[in-house]
């Protein structure tokens, strides 16, 4: 199974993992085919920047991370960008809606804490 991080999974696997459940953090640590959207990298960036995001981890050093634990990170490619036409407008997070349609160009499952996405026909985990 093939399964692409949220950004809060993504968050919590380098700073809390602790805080991943048992499930999520067993995924993370065991399964081969992991990603993370360049979208959360945007989306960490501009959280910093706001002050709502204290990670002292610049976007380099989570790259870094990632490419150290085998977690892909997988472009915005347009017919993903295409795809978030026809998600149902359920989530208003730009973010997560652009993760989910990539979650299902990809037939992978989620890894986040967020209520909203399981609202979606996507498969998720935490």
């Amino acid at each position: 199974m093939k399964y692409i991080l949220d950004t809060n999974a993504l968050i919590y696997s380098l700073c809390n993992p602790a805080g991943l459940t048992k499930i999520a953090s067993q995924i993370i640590t065991t399964e081969k085919e992991l990603y993370v959207s360049i979208a959360s990298f945007w989306e960490i960036a501009i959280k910093q920047s706001l002050g709502k995001l204290a990670i002292n981890s610049t976007i380099p050093d989570i790259e870094k991370i990632c490419k150290q634990r085998s977690i892909e990170i997988i472009p915005i490619l347009s017919d993903e960008i295409e795809g978030i036409k026809s998600l149902p407008q359920i989530h208003k997070d730009p973010f997560d809606r652009l993760i989910i349609s990539q979650a299902l160009k990809h037939n992978m499952s989620i890894i986040t804490s967020d209520t909203i996405i399981p609202q979606y026909a996507v498969n998720v985990v935490w």
